[in-house]
């Protein structure tokens, strides 16, 4: 196979039906506000309320106690085996979870469980700080940069059950350190050193990716803008404690924008996978990562690869918080599949676009299944 150099960006290869490109309009992302006052998920619930409001509760059809769910495991893999004699088998079973499963769990993967308490330990201390030091970091519907609890901005919108913060960490250009939590103090410091534990992961599973697929290896992180302009932020959520939980979702069923993420869950259970017409929960593994794939890995490897739907639920008893590195082309890197992975019995599937185009239809709308990568 000849070596792929750029991704299938050139619009004469792409067949007449492809969509069109959205109307300008929707990325112009000045004109974006809340359309309603925030309310914080974890406010409502410390006040004790018996009945979830109005604004949370999904129609009986979406709910998850109307959907099948199957104790099947997502693959358990060991990253330490590509070190030594079972490298072979180690990507194979890679390549198999990436193809049948867009998931996996991954133990041994070079982040010390002390590193992973450290990250759990500053972001849980930093939603139990009083509610007037978080306000302090409220975010907007631009960036999503701060402290939140929408996604989306229609007005009217059933939403989930859940607060977040959610701030950059590369390209460095664009961190600003300022808008991370500056409490509690040890927040800054060991979210740095976290993210930089992700940052290995992702590269490592970005040239194992290439490899499996015949492409060079550094082919992926370089779709992803290399060293200098890949793109790494993080989402710490909180998911407080639901008085009726069948009725709503922590996070709605969607598929992740980007192009790899990376989860740390605490102890209570509460992702959940799809596969083919049913929901897998994803049960805690000491010390493990949860690894996905987004929108932008389906679309660089033109569908051999799969980004696939996953959700959030809660419960009446225990609160949830899971720790999110997402693993992102640079915003303005067009991304499209890469040319050796097109043939006769493969062609083209998917529309060229920025990141960042890519994306804001995820800050218009809030997440809505896998509706933003069927764009052939």
């Amino acid at each position: 196979m000849a070596s792929a150099q750029v991704s299938c960006c050139d619009s004469s290869l792409f067949p007449s039906a492809a969509a069109p490109r959205p109307s300008p309009s929707l990325f112009d992302k000045d004109r974006i506000e809340w359309p309603e006052p925030i309310q914080r998920v974890q406010s409502i619930a410390e006040r004790g309320i018996k009945h979830l409001p109005p604004t949370y509760v999904r129609p009986v059809e979406e709910r998850a106690s109307g959907h099948v769910l199957v104790e099947e495991k997502i693959p358990l893999i060991d990253l330490s085996g590509l070190d030594d004699e079972r490298r072979e088998k180690t990507m194979e079973e890679i390549s198999n979870a990436c193809k049948q499963w867009g998931f996996f769990q991954l133990i041994n993967h070079g982040m010390s469980t002390e590193l992973l308490n450290a990250g759990r330990d500053v972001s849980r201390r930093f939603f139990q700080l009083p509610l007037e030091e978080k306000q302090k970091h409220a975010n907007d519907p631009k960036t999503y940069v701060g402290y939140g609890s929408r996604t989306g901005v229609q007005k009217g919108a059933i939403l989930d059950w859940g607060d977040y913060y959610y701030h950059h960490f590369l390209p460095a250009s664009i961190r600003e350190e300022h808008k991370w939590p500056s409490k509690p103090l040890e927040y800054r410091p060991v979210m740095k050193e976290y993210c930089n534990g992700a940052v290995q992961v992702c590269r490592t599973l970005l040239s194992v990716f290439s490899q499996n697929l015949d492409l060079p290896r550094k082919y992926l992180e370089e779709a992803f803008g290399g060293e200098e302009d890949i793109g790494i932020c993080v989402r710490v959520n909180y998911y407080p404690v639901c008085p009726q939980p069948d009725l709503t979702f922590g996070l709605s069923p969607h598929s992740d924008p980007g192009g790899i993420t990376i989860l740390l869950q605490n102890d209570v259970s509460g992702l959940q996978v799809r596969k083919g017409d049913y929901w897998v929960p994803v049960r805690p593994v000491p010390d493990a990562l949860i690894i996905n794939l987004g929108d932008q890995i389906e679309m660089l490897t033109n569908g051999i690869y799969k980004s696939v739907e996953h959700r959030s639920i809660v419960n009446d008893t225990n609160e949830r918080m899971s720790i999110v590195i997402f693993c992102n082309p640079s915003g303005e890197k067009k991304v499209g599949p890469a040319k050796d992975l097109i043939d006769g019995s493969n062609p083209v599937k998917y529309k060229c676009m920025t990141f960042n185009e890519y994306r804001m239809f995820i800050r218009t709308t809030g997440p809505k299944g896998k509706s933003y990568v069927k764009l052939e």
